[in-house]
């Protein structure tokens, strides 16, 4: 009985310390259930377990129309860490492998953990900057690494998931310029701008300003979700994310092949003649589109100089000169669409004609007398002034801003000057309207010139330069650009068609026969004007050629050449129309023009004598400057 009561005894202490055992563990397991649960509200509240990863959109970029991309942005990143949250006993190691990843020193990676003063950093801290995709890519799938090998450790114990490790966060958005000087000025230039400790671009100058509402980034992209421990977004059913959209795309008329070659031709001519600065301009004549913009001072957008202050500016549109002699046949056109003159009828001339007794005309050379294609064709300056006195002062006013003058051409560009004519009424006096018949009293930029010579070619419509062909957006949607039209009814198609012929016989008899090209129409008027300086005409030239080039198949262009202040030759049909000529040799090279073989033999029979004795006469002045300024080549 006895022994029968002791077995029951131990049987029920037994049970009574598993009982007692089965409790523990069961208040056990409630109280890390309630920590987990706990745990987990409180991160849902704080956002602790869900995180929101911005992606900043970028700046488009600025394409040629041979597919070259002439601009563009790249983020650019920065390595974060916390001091505090690495294992004090792995320290070394991070150091070790960020050194490797980067190619930073070690001494100077660990002197990042310390002020200056050798105090020890307990917060975050900046390992490095400007850091490319390609090296922020590698050191993401270094912190992943780090992570593995536990270096990083909780900053708080209590809460063992937080582990605070090597972030790459973006720093900045980088422009970049792949070609280097290549249509620039153009292009433009941008510099920095520092917006809630994220740097970005801001436009400066050229397309990059024009433009700057089409290419500035249009909405950054977010990604919200639960994040794993690393801080990386789990894609799930619960997550989100807003796509970024990028700026638009810039698409242009210019190919960067062509324009290259083009811009030698510019870089020969210029040092050849040692001018100040060379421009040149191809343009589609029937719509505008610019297919080469060439100046001889150009920079490196990502390395700007102090040199290359005077190069940033595109003067095409910005440099107002004194037009001189190029500005006969637009004079001649109006007088022409007024009915003033008879295309046939002699003007007397004599080579000197006293206006005032402050004013005298005379002509480089003699002439008794010349119809007015004779005065365009030999460059009269008393004939074409004799021509704008038929006129009123409203009448050839009114003329020249049908032509495009004193406002802008519309070339999209970040700036355009519009130049000055006389009012309507100092054109009522002979002296405003004789200087202004031959392109003195006024000014002009390059592009305004260029737009008025294109309605020669064009039926009497001079059309708006375009070097923008067409944006797209990050959809890959196409657009047309928005800038205004300013496409100009200049004059008549008949008087239009009358000139091209004067214009023609410019190159083929006058003062352009430098311009030239065996088997292709070409058609324009040379220009060599004094430059002013404190009210005073000085031995300083621009000498300019704006005309035309055709072919059989219908390629029509205008082009426009500017040499500002040449000084071992400065007339215009030994410098600019000269360069007319290599202009349209590089566009049959490319292709854009095809000369007619048949009409190329006609030509060069006609024309080779003429050509050897201007070419000599050309090759001795040249030489003449060279010996008197001790230049050897």
């Amino acid at each position: 009985m006895e022994e029968e009561y002791a077995e029951h005894r131990i049987i029920r202490y037994r049970s009574t310390i598993l009982l007692g055992m089965f409790m523990l563990i069961a208040a056990a397991m409630l109280i890390f259930l309630t920590t987990v649960l706990v745990t987990m509200g409180s991160d849902r509240k704080n956002g602790t377990r869900f995180t929101a990863i911005e992606d900043k959109a970028l700046r488009g970029k600025i394409v040629s129309s041979d597919g070259y991309t002439l601009s563009y942005s790249q983020k650019h990143f920065r390595a974060e860490v916390h001091a505090r949250s690495i294992d004090p006993k792995k320290k070394e190691l991070f150091i070790n492998l960020f050194s490797i990843y980067t190619g930073i020193p070690r001494e100077k990676i660990k002197g990042k953990f310390t002020t200056k003063g050798g105090k020890n950093i307990t917060g975050r801290i900046v390992l490095c900057d400007d850091i490319d995709v390609r090296l922020a890519s590698d050191l993401r799938g270094l912190a992943h690494k780090m992570n593995r090998m536990k270096i990083f450790r909780p900053l708080d114990p209590r809460k063992p998931h937080l582990v605070m490790g090597l972030d790459i966060v973006p720093d900045s958005e980088r422009r970049y310029f792949p070609h280097k000087q290549v249509l620039t000025p153009t292009v433009g230039y941008v510099q920095t701008q520092n917006i809630q400790d994220y740097k970005s671009p801001i436009a400066i100058k050229g397309l990059e300003k024009a433009y700057n509402s089409y290419l500035h980034p249009e909405k950054d992209g977010l990604v919200k979700g639960r994040r794993d421990i690393l801080g990386t977004v789990i894609r799930t059913g619960e997550s989100q994310s807003i796509r970024r959209e990028d700026g638009m795309n810039l698409h242009l008329n210019v190919g960067i092949t062509f324009q290259k070659e083009l811009e030698k031709v510019v870089d020969r001519m210029k040092k050849q003649i040692a001018a100040q600065e060379i421009m040149v301009a191809v343009m589609d004549s029937k719509t505008g589109q610019v297919v080469g913009l060439a100046s001889s001072e150009r920079f490196d957008p990502d390395h700007i100089r102090q040199r290359d202050v005077n190069a940033l500016n595109p003067n095409f549109s910005e440099y107002l000169y004194e037009p001189g002699s190029v500005m006969k046949p637009l004079t001649l056109a109006i007088a022409m669409d007024h009915d003033r003159v008879d295309i046939d009828q002699k003007i007397s001339l004599g080579g000197k004609l006293k206006v005032t007794n402050q004013y005298t005309i005379t002509d480089d050379d003699y002439f008794k007398s010349l119809a007015p294609p004779g005065i365009i064709i030999y460059s009269s300056n008393i004939g074409i002034a004799k021509i704008a006195w038929k006129l009123s002062g409203k009448e050839l006013y009114d003329g020249l801003r049908n032509f495009g003058l004193a406002q802008k051409s519309g070339i999209d560009l970040s700036k355009e000057l519009e130049g000055r004519l006389k009012t309507p009424y100092q054109l009522e006096d002979a002296t405003y309207s004789g200087n202004a018949s031959y392109g003195y009293g006024m000014f002009v930029n390059f592009m305004q010139m260029v737009k008025a010579y294109s309605a020669f070619n064009n039926g009497g419509i001079a059309v708006t330069p375009q070097i923008v062909n067409r944006l797209t957006d990050s959809y890959g949607r196409v657009y047309a650009p928005t800038r205004e039209n300013r496409t100009l009814h200049a004059c008549a198609p008949e008087t239009a068609l009358t000139m091209k012929e004067i214009l023609k016989d410019v190159v083929e008899i006058g003062t352009g026969t430098a311009a030239q090209y065996d088997g292709l129409e070409v058609g324009g008027k040379t220009g060599t004007a004094h430059i002013a300086y404190k009210g005073h005409y000085i031995e300083e030239y621009h000498s300019s050629f704006y005309g035309f080039v055709n072919d059989q198949f219908g390629h029509q262009y205008t082009i426009g050449v500017l040499a500002i202040k040449p000084k071992k030759v400065y007339f215009a049909s030994q410098t600019a129309a000269p360069m007319f000529y290599d202009v349209v040799d590089t566009m049959v090279r490319f292709n854009y023009l095809v000369p007619d073989e048949e009409l190329a033999k006609q030509h060069y029979k006609r024309r080779i004598k003429m050509r050897e004795r201007k070419r000599a006469a050309y090759i001795r002045k040249i030489e003449k400057y060279n010996k008197e300024h001790g230049i050897t080549e």
